[in-house]
Protein backbone atom coordinates (compact mmCIF):
# COMPACT_ATOMS: atom_id res chain seq x y z
CA UNK A 1 0.00 0.00 0.00
CA UNK A 2 1.08 3.31 -0.89
CA UNK A 3 0.01 6.71 -1.03
CA UNK A 4 1.02 9.84 -3.78
CA UNK A 5 1.48 13.09 -1.65
CA UNK A 6 1.90 16.52 -4.32
CA UNK A 7 3.81 19.44 -2.21
CA UNK A 8 5.18 17.12 -0.10
CA UNK A 9 8.84 18.92 -0.02
CA UNK A 10 6.54 22.07 1.34
CA UNK A 11 5.85 23.44 4.77
CA UNK A 12 2.86 21.59 5.59
CA UNK A 13 3.53 18.88 3.19
CA UNK A 14 6.99 17.39 5.12
CA UNK A 15 5.38 18.09 7.95
CA UNK A 16 2.70 15.30 6.92
CA UNK A 17 4.92 13.48 5.42
CA UNK A 18 6.97 13.09 8.58
CA UNK A 19 3.72 12.41 10.79
CA UNK A 20 2.60 9.41 8.38
CA UNK A 21 5.70 7.73 8.12
CA UNK A 22 5.99 8.26 12.21
CA UNK A 23 2.66 6.57 12.58
CA UNK A 24 1.08 4.94 10.07
CA UNK A 25 4.60 3.66 8.24
CA UNK A 26 3.37 3.41 4.90
CA UNK A 27 5.25 4.37 2.01
CA UNK A 28 4.72 7.40 0.16
CA UNK A 29 5.70 8.75 -3.01
CA UNK A 30 6.37 12.78 -3.02
CA UNK A 31 5.66 14.63 -5.86
CA UNK A 32 7.07 18.42 -5.41
CA UNK A 33 8.56 20.75 -7.69
CA UNK A 34 10.62 22.24 -5.55
CA UNK A 35 9.77 26.01 -6.39
CA UNK A 36 11.02 28.60 -3.85
CA UNK A 37 9.15 26.99 -0.62
CA UNK A 38 10.13 23.69 -1.36
CA UNK A 39 12.75 22.41 0.22
CA UNK A 40 14.26 18.83 0.57
CA UNK A 41 16.13 19.51 3.72
CA UNK A 42 13.05 19.45 5.64
CA UNK A 43 12.78 15.71 4.72
CA UNK A 44 16.68 15.31 5.33
CA UNK A 45 16.22 12.63 8.07
CA UNK A 46 14.51 10.03 5.52
CA UNK A 47 17.29 10.34 3.18
CA UNK A 48 17.91 6.51 3.81
CA UNK A 49 14.13 6.02 4.06
CA UNK A 50 12.85 3.38 1.45
CA UNK A 51 9.40 4.40 2.56
CA UNK A 52 10.22 7.74 0.74
CA UNK A 53 10.38 8.13 -2.99
CA UNK A 54 11.06 11.96 -3.96
CA UNK A 55 10.07 12.88 -7.55
CA UNK A 56 10.87 16.14 -8.43
CA UNK A 57 8.27 17.36 -10.95
CA UNK A 58 5.09 19.53 -11.92
CA UNK A 59 1.54 18.31 -10.61
CA UNK A 60 0.74 19.76 -14.38
CA UNK A 61 2.86 17.52 -15.86
CA UNK A 62 0.31 14.88 -17.26
CA UNK A 63 2.65 12.25 -18.41
CA UNK A 64 5.14 12.14 -15.00
CA UNK A 65 1.83 11.87 -13.04
CA UNK A 66 0.20 9.49 -15.34
CA UNK A 67 3.23 7.58 -14.88
CA UNK A 68 3.65 7.56 -10.90
CA UNK A 69 0.18 6.61 -10.76
CA UNK A 70 0.49 3.59 -12.89
CA UNK A 71 4.16 2.89 -11.52
CA UNK A 72 3.02 3.12 -7.44
CA UNK A 73 -0.63 2.22 -7.89
CA UNK A 74 -1.51 4.77 -4.60
CA UNK A 75 -4.71 3.88 -2.93
CA UNK A 76 -4.79 7.84 -2.44
CA UNK A 77 -3.26 11.29 -3.65
CA UNK A 78 -3.47 13.59 -0.96
CA UNK A 79 -2.74 17.05 -3.04
CA UNK A 80 -0.88 19.56 -0.83
CA UNK A 81 0.60 21.45 -4.05
CA UNK A 82 -0.05 24.89 -3.94
CA UNK A 83 1.16 28.30 -4.14
CA UNK A 84 -0.14 29.79 -0.67
CA UNK A 85 1.45 33.09 -0.14
CA UNK A 86 -1.17 36.10 -0.43
CA UNK A 87 1.42 38.82 -0.15
CA UNK A 88 3.42 36.46 -3.42
CA UNK A 89 -0.62 36.38 -5.11
CA UNK A 90 -1.08 40.36 -5.16
CA UNK A 91 2.79 40.64 -6.50
CA UNK A 92 2.17 38.24 -9.03
CA UNK A 93 -1.00 35.86 -9.33
CA UNK A 94 -0.72 34.43 -12.61
CA UNK A 95 1.86 31.74 -11.09
CA UNK A 96 -1.52 31.17 -8.26
CA UNK A 97 -3.68 30.47 -11.24
CA UNK A 98 -1.22 28.01 -12.94
CA UNK A 99 -0.74 25.68 -10.20
CA UNK A 100 -3.56 25.84 -8.09
CA UNK A 101 -6.04 26.17 -10.40
CA UNK A 102 -4.85 24.29 -13.72
CA UNK A 103 -2.56 22.57 -11.88
CA UNK A 104 -4.85 20.90 -9.77
CA UNK A 105 -7.15 20.72 -12.92
CA UNK A 106 -4.65 18.28 -15.09
CA UNK A 107 -3.74 16.20 -11.34
CA UNK A 108 -7.76 15.74 -11.24
CA UNK A 109 -7.93 14.02 -14.52
CA UNK A 110 -5.15 12.22 -14.67
CA UNK A 111 -6.31 10.76 -10.89
CA UNK A 112 -9.72 10.39 -12.86
CA UNK A 113 -8.17 8.21 -15.35
CA UNK A 114 -6.35 5.86 -13.22
CA UNK A 115 -8.84 5.49 -10.44
CA UNK A 116 -11.66 4.63 -13.37
CA UNK A 117 -8.99 1.37 -15.01
CA UNK A 118 -9.24 -0.31 -11.47
CA UNK A 119 -10.71 -3.19 -10.18
CA UNK A 120 -14.01 -2.18 -8.08
CA UNK A 121 -12.44 -3.17 -5.25
CA UNK A 122 -9.45 -0.80 -5.30
CA UNK A 123 -12.11 1.72 -7.16
CA UNK A 124 -14.16 1.80 -3.87
CA UNK A 125 -11.17 2.38 -1.71
CA UNK A 126 -9.52 5.17 -3.23
CA UNK A 127 -9.56 8.56 -1.80
CA UNK A 128 -8.01 11.98 -3.70
CA UNK A 129 -7.50 14.48 -0.48
CA UNK A 130 -7.52 18.17 -1.24
CA UNK A 131 -6.11 20.68 1.17
CA UNK A 132 -7.24 23.51 1.16
CA UNK A 133 -7.80 26.54 3.19
CA UNK A 134 -10.36 28.89 5.72
CA UNK A 135 -9.61 31.58 2.99
CA UNK A 136 -11.79 30.62 0.47
CA UNK A 137 -14.90 31.85 3.22
CA UNK A 138 -13.52 35.48 2.39
CA UNK A 139 -13.77 37.57 5.97
CA UNK A 140 -15.14 37.68 9.53
CA UNK A 141 -16.84 40.50 11.25
CA UNK A 142 -15.85 40.37 14.93
CA UNK A 143 -18.49 38.36 16.96
CA UNK A 144 -19.75 36.67 13.68
CA UNK A 145 -19.77 32.90 13.79
CA UNK A 146 -17.10 30.87 12.92
CA UNK A 147 -16.94 29.56 9.72
CA UNK A 148 -18.28 26.33 9.31
CA UNK A 149 -18.70 23.35 6.07
CA UNK A 150 -21.76 25.26 4.90
CA UNK A 151 -20.45 28.77 4.88
CA UNK A 152 -20.73 30.77 1.52
CA UNK A 153 -17.31 30.99 -0.38
CA UNK A 154 -16.37 34.54 -0.70
CA UNK A 155 -12.56 34.77 -1.52
CA UNK A 156 -11.15 38.39 -1.71
CA UNK A 157 -7.11 37.67 -3.10
CA UNK A 158 -5.86 36.00 -5.89
CA UNK A 159 -4.36 33.29 -3.48
CA UNK A 160 -8.14 32.77 -1.68
CA UNK A 161 -9.96 32.75 -5.43
CA UNK A 162 -7.05 30.65 -6.81
CA UNK A 163 -8.02 28.11 -4.13
CA UNK A 164 -11.80 28.25 -3.87
CA UNK A 165 -11.58 27.46 -7.82
CA UNK A 166 -9.51 24.70 -7.01
CA UNK A 167 -11.97 23.55 -4.27
CA UNK A 168 -14.98 23.53 -6.96
CA UNK A 169 -13.26 21.64 -9.50
CA UNK A 170 -12.34 18.88 -6.41
CA UNK A 171 -16.25 19.12 -5.89
CA UNK A 172 -17.20 18.92 -9.64
CA UNK A 173 -15.09 15.82 -10.15
CA UNK A 174 -17.06 14.02 -7.58
CA UNK A 175 -20.80 14.94 -8.71
CA UNK A 176 -19.37 14.12 -12.26
CA UNK A 177 -17.45 11.43 -12.75
CA UNK A 178 -17.50 9.91 -9.27
CA UNK A 179 -14.15 10.44 -8.48
CA UNK A 180 -14.39 9.46 -4.73
CA UNK A 181 -12.53 12.78 -2.92
CA UNK A 182 -12.46 14.11 0.28
CA UNK A 183 -11.59 18.19 0.86
CA UNK A 184 -10.46 19.92 4.64
CA UNK A 185 -9.93 23.36 4.70
CA UNK A 186 -7.47 24.58 7.38
CA UNK A 187 -6.84 27.96 9.25
CA UNK A 188 -3.64 29.56 9.57
CA UNK A 189 -0.42 26.61 10.65
CA UNK A 190 2.60 27.22 12.11
CA UNK A 191 5.42 24.94 13.67
CA UNK A 192 9.38 23.50 12.10
CA UNK A 193 9.93 24.11 8.53
CA UNK A 194 7.97 27.33 8.17
CA UNK A 195 9.49 29.13 5.08
CA UNK A 196 9.76 32.54 6.90
CA UNK A 197 7.91 34.53 4.29
CA UNK A 198 5.18 34.01 6.53
CA UNK A 199 4.50 36.05 9.88
CA UNK A 200 5.79 33.84 12.77
CA UNK A 201 8.71 32.49 11.13
CA UNK A 202 9.20 35.91 9.78
CA UNK A 203 8.99 37.38 13.34
CA UNK A 204 11.38 34.92 14.73
CA UNK A 205 14.08 35.28 12.33
CA UNK A 206 14.04 39.16 11.99
CA UNK A 207 14.06 39.10 15.82
CA UNK A 208 17.22 36.72 16.20
CA UNK A 209 18.66 39.04 14.06
CA UNK A 210 17.86 42.71 15.20
CA UNK A 211 15.57 43.54 12.28
CA UNK A 212 12.37 45.20 11.98
CA UNK A 213 9.46 43.02 12.89
CA UNK A 214 6.50 44.40 10.87
CA UNK A 215 3.30 44.48 11.35
CA UNK A 216 0.37 45.22 8.87
CA UNK A 217 -1.63 47.92 9.54
CA UNK A 218 -3.06 47.82 13.36
CA UNK A 219 -2.49 44.54 13.87
CA UNK A 220 -5.89 43.19 14.53
CA UNK A 221 -6.43 41.10 12.24
CA UNK A 222 -7.34 37.99 13.56
CA UNK A 223 -6.55 34.38 12.98
CA UNK A 224 -7.28 31.16 14.05
CA UNK A 225 -3.74 29.17 14.27
CA UNK A 226 -2.99 25.10 13.80
CA UNK A 227 0.16 23.71 14.70
CA UNK A 228 1.39 21.69 11.81
CA UNK A 229 1.91 17.85 13.70
CA UNK A 230 -1.86 18.39 14.64
CA UNK A 231 -3.29 19.31 10.69
CA UNK A 232 -1.59 15.98 10.43
CA UNK A 233 -3.11 13.81 12.53
CA UNK A 234 -6.47 15.35 11.27
CA UNK A 235 -5.66 14.76 7.78
CA UNK A 236 -4.65 11.23 8.71
CA UNK A 237 -8.22 10.70 10.90
CA UNK A 238 -10.05 12.27 7.57
CA UNK A 239 -8.50 10.10 4.85
CA UNK A 240 -9.20 7.18 7.30
CA UNK A 241 -12.76 7.84 8.21
CA UNK A 242 -13.88 11.03 5.98
CA UNK A 243 -17.23 10.68 4.10
CA UNK A 244 -16.49 10.72 0.20
CA UNK A 245 -17.43 14.17 -1.16
CA UNK A 246 -17.39 15.81 1.96
CA UNK A 247 -15.31 19.06 3.42
CA UNK A 248 -14.31 18.90 6.88
CA UNK A 249 -12.68 21.96 8.60
CA UNK A 250 -9.74 21.98 10.53
CA UNK A 251 -8.61 24.58 13.15
CA UNK A 252 -7.07 24.83 16.22
CA UNK A 253 -9.42 26.55 18.57
CA UNK A 254 -6.78 29.59 18.52
CA UNK A 255 -8.32 32.90 17.83
CA UNK A 256 -5.27 35.82 17.97
CA UNK A 257 -4.70 39.20 16.64
CA UNK A 258 -1.43 39.41 14.81
CA UNK A 259 -0.16 41.75 17.30
CA UNK A 260 -0.82 39.34 20.04
CA UNK A 261 0.90 36.47 17.66
CA UNK A 262 3.73 39.13 17.62
CA UNK A 263 4.38 39.79 20.91
CA UNK A 264 4.06 35.79 22.87
CA UNK A 265 6.75 35.43 19.83
CA UNK A 266 8.70 38.29 21.26
CA UNK A 267 8.31 37.24 25.11
CA UNK A 268 9.50 33.47 24.69
CA UNK A 269 12.55 35.20 22.60
CA UNK A 270 13.41 36.95 25.75
CA UNK A 271 13.36 34.12 28.10
CA UNK A 272 14.73 31.76 25.78
CA UNK A 273 17.44 33.69 23.65
CA UNK A 274 17.73 37.48 25.25
CA UNK A 275 18.93 40.14 23.61
CA UNK A 276 21.39 42.39 25.42
CA UNK A 277 20.22 45.32 23.64
CA UNK A 278 16.18 44.83 24.69
CA UNK A 279 13.15 43.43 24.86
CA UNK A 280 12.70 42.06 20.89
CA UNK A 281 9.47 44.04 21.25
CA UNK A 282 11.28 47.12 21.14
CA UNK A 283 11.48 46.12 17.40
CA UNK A 284 7.54 45.95 15.81
CA UNK A 285 7.38 48.10 13.59
CA UNK A 286 3.59 48.99 11.82
CA UNK A 287 3.97 48.99 8.32
CA UNK A 288 1.30 49.54 5.20
CA UNK A 289 -1.09 47.30 5.26
CA UNK A 290 -1.64 44.96 2.49
CA UNK A 291 -4.59 45.41 -0.41
CA UNK A 292 -7.65 43.74 0.81
CA UNK A 293 -6.80 42.33 4.09
CA UNK A 294 -9.46 40.17 5.45
CA UNK A 295 -9.82 41.15 9.57
CA UNK A 296 -10.54 37.96 11.08
CA UNK A 297 -10.69 34.10 10.04
CA UNK A 298 -12.14 31.68 12.46
CA UNK A 299 -12.83 27.52 12.13
CA UNK A 300 -15.97 25.73 13.37
CA UNK A 301 -14.00 22.15 14.20
CA UNK A 302 -16.99 21.09 15.54
CA UNK A 303 -17.66 18.65 12.73
CA UNK A 304 -14.39 16.53 12.17
CA UNK A 305 -14.77 16.43 16.42
CA UNK A 306 -17.92 15.29 15.90
CA UNK A 307 -17.64 12.46 13.18
CA UNK A 308 -13.96 11.77 13.78
CA UNK A 309 -12.84 12.00 17.34
CA UNK A 310 -10.42 14.81 16.20
CA UNK A 311 -9.08 17.63 18.22
CA UNK A 312 -5.69 19.60 18.37
CA UNK A 313 -3.42 17.96 20.81
CA UNK A 314 -1.59 21.40 20.89
CA UNK A 315 -2.79 24.44 22.58
CA UNK A 316 -1.03 27.47 21.14
CA UNK A 317 1.13 28.13 24.52
CA UNK A 318 2.49 24.63 23.63
CA UNK A 319 2.80 24.59 20.35
CA UNK A 320 4.66 28.60 19.77
CA UNK A 321 7.04 27.24 22.69
CA UNK A 322 7.79 24.26 20.55
CA UNK A 323 7.86 26.36 17.44
CA UNK A 324 10.17 29.36 18.48
CA UNK A 325 12.37 26.65 20.03
CA UNK A 326 12.88 24.41 16.97
CA UNK A 327 14.31 27.43 14.79
CA UNK A 328 16.46 28.51 17.83
CA UNK A 329 18.04 24.98 17.43
CA UNK A 330 18.12 24.48 13.68
CA UNK A 331 20.02 28.21 12.64
CA UNK A 332 21.88 26.41 10.17
CA UNK A 333 18.38 25.58 7.89
CA UNK A 334 17.06 29.06 8.50
CA UNK A 335 20.67 30.15 7.00
CA UNK A 336 19.99 28.08 4.08
CA UNK A 337 16.69 28.93 3.18
CA UNK A 338 17.56 32.79 3.22
CA UNK A 339 18.60 32.71 -0.42
CA UNK A 340 19.02 35.53 -2.45
CA UNK A 341 15.49 35.63 -3.91
CA UNK A 342 13.97 35.40 -0.13
CA UNK A 343 15.89 38.65 0.24
CA UNK A 344 14.57 39.73 -3.30
CA UNK A 345 11.14 38.97 -1.67
CA UNK A 346 11.46 40.83 1.35
CA UNK A 347 12.92 43.99 -0.63
CA UNK A 348 10.25 43.76 -3.02
CA UNK A 349 7.24 43.18 -0.36
CA UNK A 350 8.28 45.45 2.28
CA UNK A 351 10.89 48.50 1.56
CA UNK A 352 7.83 50.62 -0.16
CA UNK A 353 5.48 49.77 3.22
Amino acid sequence: MTVLVTGGAGFIGSNFILDWLETVGEPVVNLDALTYAGNLQNLASLQSDARHVFVQGDIGDRGLVDRLLAEHRPRAVLHFAAESHVDRSIHGPGEFMRTNVMGSFHLLEAVRSHWAALAPDERSAFRFHHVSTDEVYGSLQPGAPAFAETHPYEPNSPYSASKAASDHLVRAWHHTYGLPVVTTNCSNNYGPYHFPEKLIPLIIVNALAGKALPVYGDGQQVRDWLYVRDHASAIRAVLAGGRVGETYNIGGWNEMANIDIVHTVCALLDELRPDPAGPYRRLVTHVTDRPGHDRRYAIDARKIERELGWRPAETFDSGIRKTVQWYLDHPDWVANVQSGGYRDWLSANYSAR
